[in-house]
Parts: structure tokens; C-alpha cells; sequence
């Protein structure tokens, strides 16, 4: 089992800047890839940028949906097994939980979410 705790969601407006980050804790030694889904209210969750963290990859690959290239960038902290989302230029159909996950022996294990509200 993996624990992750997210933190940096926050209400900004159109525009603005966050920056996401979620420490792992637990059997990290056995992730593969860390990342980010996000889920607006009634809709289902969807992979929004993902990363691997396997310290015997050593080129991480990071990985994010068209739809956000050029404003949210993932990047990973692997001391401290740690990933980061820096999104930038946010617009108001980014808001959405935004939920850390982590890949282990194929299955996906979640955060609790932290909110995400781009708004003027």
C-alpha cells in the first residue's frame, strides 16, 4: 500500500498559476509512475499527466493530455518521491479535483483530492 497527500489546490482567476504537489509514503520502492487525474462534478475522471518515477527508468517520460501541453508540466522529485503539476495560464474548464495517483504492479492508487477553481 502507498499513501499520498496532495496539497496546492486553491481558487484563482483566469489566468493564474498553481502548483500541485503530492508526497508519497508507504511501499514506494514498488511505484512505477505518479501522476494526475482530475474530475469535474458529474463527469468521470480522466488522466491528465502522468510520470515515472521507477528509479530504474532513468529517463522519466513524462507524459500530459493534449489539452493541457504548453500550460501544466509534471515533474518529479525523487528523493523525496514526490510529483509536481505547475499549471500555468489556467483557464476556467480546468477547474476540477485533481487527484494524485500512483501506479503499483498495474493498479492505480488515489489521493483524497484537493480542488482546483479557475474563476473571475
Amino acid at each position: 500500500q502507498v499513501q499520498l497527500v496532495e496539497s496546492g489546490g486553491g481558487l484563482v482567476q483566469p489566468g493564474a498559476s498553481l502548483r500541485l504537489s503530492c508526497a508519497a509514503s508507504g511501499n514506494r520502492a514498488s511505484i512505477y509512475s505518479m501522476g494526475w487525474y482530475r474530475q469535474v462534478s458529474g463527469e468521470e475522471r480522466v488522466l491528465v499527466a502522468r510520470i515515472i518515477i521507477a528509479r530504474i527508468i532513468r529517463v522519466p517520460s513524462p507524459y500530459v493530455i493534449d489539452s493541457v501541453k504548453g500550460r501544466l508540466t509534471i515533474s518529479r522529485d525523487n528523493a523525496k518521491d514526490t510529483v509536481h503539476l505547475q499549471m500555468d495560464s489556467l483557464k476556467p474548464e480546468d477547474t476540477a479535483v485533481y487527484y494524485c495517483y500512483a501506479e503499483i504492479a498495474g493498479n492505480d492508487y488515489f489521493g483524497q483530492g484537493t480542488q482546483v477553481t479557475v474563476s473571475s
